[in-house]
């Protein structure tokens, strides 16, 4: 064996029995935690820049500390030190770890990320994302998962969303376009995902009640996309294509939200390639055909979550495809593209029933009837349909209020309503992430389009936990920082 390898392996051996010392130690004491802290982080940023070659190994070294008992001792303690280098440190290498452990922490125990957002983390991750790609692309990716996974279980403050401003979102959608052509690129995807948050957080600004001393809150997603949507199609390449790909119902409804307001807002109704539009409708066909059309579950609660989790869904899709078909260039070009699917799927929707099935409701049968109205999809008769008013008049009047509550999405035209973050992420349960390939050419979108959906990052409620947070000012300091400094 080569003596600089061998020498390597043997420093490799020797950096995993002196992590597991460290994390094994007795810690009986918040100055003995901070000593064995201060050892992690000091042996991980080391063997890191030495041999760690993959976010594998680092996850390794986070979980080794989630794991031990000098963790699961003193979780809170440790929980907001990691926080605090998060918030203080500058040294790439320790930012690299706590983000890491923060992430992997916060995806088992989602009180870690309510206290962030309490300790005000959400500036400083803007403000890495913006600064610490060229140093450091793998924080770069965690520090936008972290902000992706803070952002998704619960909303935002109005100084918080301030932070982000339109330098900051174009350059993410700059990201994306510089990247488009690598395919081995991993970073496409969180990139996407916190641009849809960001969209999420800026319609429940948008929508939740404001005082007089309250200035109106740009979506600066929307508005750069209507300004210079042209510029930034990769992104919208990447939404249909997630959106072909994914099963869950979250992800489902964070690209189906962005969509509506890109097909709502007449300055983004030509944002998409007509061909990509031809691919969405696919998408919306398959999808809308596989969601199951109320299945009677039962009376278990976890079925009714399921069931108005599908019915929420079901009126998204619909209430996406009456604008795509309306507004944008599908609605102006002579193929006339999928009308006869388009129509069959609107009979079916109102017309499978059987005792094994609920009875339609009527939110569908109202945006079906909506859709049939549109001017190329629309038949002689259509205005007349005596069955579809027959159906209507049967339905329970209340039943309209299930997509305001799940969706915050009115049965009106433009109605974008209240949507908590908390609310929608009650309705489903998390699943373990799957990154997709980050980007596809037109061509293969089309040959994808009926492909099944793989599975993605989903939304669950956090548990509060009822522990007090302390603030950098009420005494927290970093494992880094020197004991007779003051925090």
């Amino acid at each position: 064996m080569d003596a600089e390898v061998a020498e390597g392996l043997d420093s490799e051996l020797k950096f995993w029995s002196e992590l597991e010392n460290i994390i094994t130690a007795p810690c009986d004491t918040h100055e003995l935690i901070d000593d064995a802290l201060r050892a992690f982080l000091a042996a991980t940023t080391t063997a890191k820049q030495e041999f760690m070659n993959s976010e594998y190994d680092v996850a390794r070294c986070c979980y080794k500390l989630l794991d031990s008992t000098l963790f699961q001792s003193n979780q809170d303690y440790v929980r907001r030190q990691m926080l605090y280098c998060l918030l203080q440190e500058e040294e790439v290498g320790v930012l690299h770890f706590a983000a890491a452990i923060l992430l992997y922490d916060g995806r088992a125990t989602e009180s870690t990320f309510e206290l962030m957002q309490k300790e005000g983390a959400f500036p400083r991750l803007v403000d890495l994302i913006r600064q610490k790609r060229d140093d450091d692309v793998g924080l770069h990716r965690l520090v936008l998962e972290l902000a992706f996974e803070m952002s998704r279980i619960q909303r935002l403050s109005r100084d918080d969303l301030s932070t982000v401003d339109d330098a900051f979102v174009l350059y993410l959608f700059r990201l994306i376009e510089q990247l488009s052509d690598d395919a081995d690129d991993p970073y496409h995807y969180p990139i996407i995902r916190v641009l849809l948050v960001l969209n999420e957080q800026y319609m429940c600004i948008a929508s939740a009640p404001s005082s007089p001393n309250d200035t109106p809150m740009t979506n600066r997603v929307l508005k750069i996309l209507s300004s210079h949507g042209p510029l930034y199609r990769t992104f919208g390449e990447n939404l249909i294509l997630v959106l072909n790909r994914e099963a869950s119902l979250s992800p489902q409804l964070l690209i189906l939200k962005l969509l509506y307001l890109l097909f709502t807002t007449p300055s983004t109704y030509e944002y998409f390639y007509t061909n990509d539009l031809n691919v969405l409708v696919d998408v919306i066909i398959r999808n809308l055909l596989d969601l199951d059309p109320g299945i009677n579950y039962g009376g278990t609660t976890t079925a009714g979550e399921e069931r108005n989790g599908q019915r929420a869904l079901r009126h998204t899709y619909l209430r996406v495809l009456c604008p795509l078909l309306k507004n944008t260039q599908l609605a102006r070009q002579e193929s006339n593209y999928k009308r006869a699917e388009v129509r069959k799927l609107l009979h079916l929707l109102v017309n499978r029933s059987s005792a094994h099935f609920a009875p339609v409701d009527g939110t569908v049968i109202r945006l079906v009837i909506r859709i049939r109205q549109i001017d190329w999809i629309k038949e002689e008769g259509d205005d007349m349909d005596e069955e579809m008013e027959r159906k209507l008049a049967e339905v329970a009047p209340d039943e309209s209020e299930v997509a305001k509550k799940l969706l915050g999405m009115s049965i009106e035209e433009a109605g974008i309503s209240n949507l908590s973050v908390v609310e929608m992420s009650a309705k489903v349960t998390k699943e373990k992430p799957v990154v997709p390939a980050p980007r596809r050419r037109r061509k293969k979108l089309l040959e994808e389009s009926s492909s099944n959906g793989a599975q993605g990052n989903d939304l669950k409620v956090p548990q509060a936990d009822g522990s007090s947070t302390v603030s950098r000012e009420s005494g927290a300091h970093s494992p880094f920082a020197d004991d007779n400094e003051e925090a």
